[in-house]
């Protein structure tokens, strides 16, 4: 499930300047030496960028950078009815940040491959979803919220559900899926939520951005602005981890 993210960078921002916490990126040399507990700490690893993003949450969030990825390492935030984080790594722009590895939106037209693989390590204790989040928009936007969020669920806790609804079923990439459409009042969300656990796999992005368009969510003309990858912790996640994380469009 995503909802209404309020880990814009323009409002942290505007917080810092009336006295609220500033936005912090933090070098790579500062993530190798300790974790980053800032709501909205990043840092790049490589051709991407890891974030806290502990965007639904003021309670203390914290992730340590690993050399391919990341683990959660505490997360006290709690909310019943949704996530209150989404720590990830993404290829691509995201509120003003814009990845070594992509540093411009590439419309889906031009595009005939965006590979990408993960390797996830899941814990029990923890109401969670493990997701791919992918932002589509009409125009090649570096800032702000997108038109289009696709999600692609990976593993989830058994009360844990995408917004909106069951709306199809879908095979992509040789996988099956559950197909869920719905908004959050900022953008519409379609979520292609898996029917079995998968802690690792590689696969082509454009084959989810294709079945997408062709249910009218998207279209060819429009831009792919990220490729993101990480956690949404409803209650607990600490141990949740991305082993490793790769991204690349053609």
């Amino acid at each position: 499930m995503t909802r209404p993210r309020v880990r814009l960078l323009l409002l942290a921002l505007s917080l810092a300047a009336a006295g609220g916490a500033a936005v912090t990126v933090t070098t790579a040399a500062d993530a190798a030496t300790g974790p980053i507990c800032t709501r909205f700490g990043s840092t790049v690893q490589g051709n991407y960028y890891v974030q806290n993003n502990a965007w639904g949450t003021t309670a203390t969030q914290c992730i340590n950078v690993t050399g391919n990825g990341f683990q959660i390492t505490t997360q006290n935030g709690y909310n019943p009815g949704g996530p209150v984080s989404y720590p990830s790594m993404f290829l691509g722009c995201h509120y003003t940040l814009c990845s070594p590895g992509m540093r411009t939106p590439r419309q889906i037209s031009g595009i005939s491959s965006a590979r990408s693989s993960i390797s996830y390590t899941f814990v029990n204790n923890a109401k969670y979803n493990a997701a791919y989040d992918i932002w589509l928009d009409p125009t090649p936007k570096t800032n702000g919220v997108n038109q289009q969020e696709i999600m692609i669920w990976f593993n989830k806790s058994l009360t844990v559900q995408p917004i909106g609804s069951i709306t199809g079923t879908a095979s992509v990439g040789g996988r099956s899926w559950q197909v869920w459409t719905g908004s959050n009042g900022k953008n519409n969300v379609i979520s292609y939520v898996s029917t079995s656990a998968i802690s690792s796999w590689s696969f082509d992005v454009k084959a989810f951005l294709n079945d997408s368009i062709g249910r009218g969510h998207g279209a060819g003309n429009w831009y792919l602005t990220s490729i993101q990858a990480g956690f949404e912790p409803w209650a607990g996640g600490v141990g949740l981890t991305v082993n490793s994380f790769s991204a690349s469009v053609s």
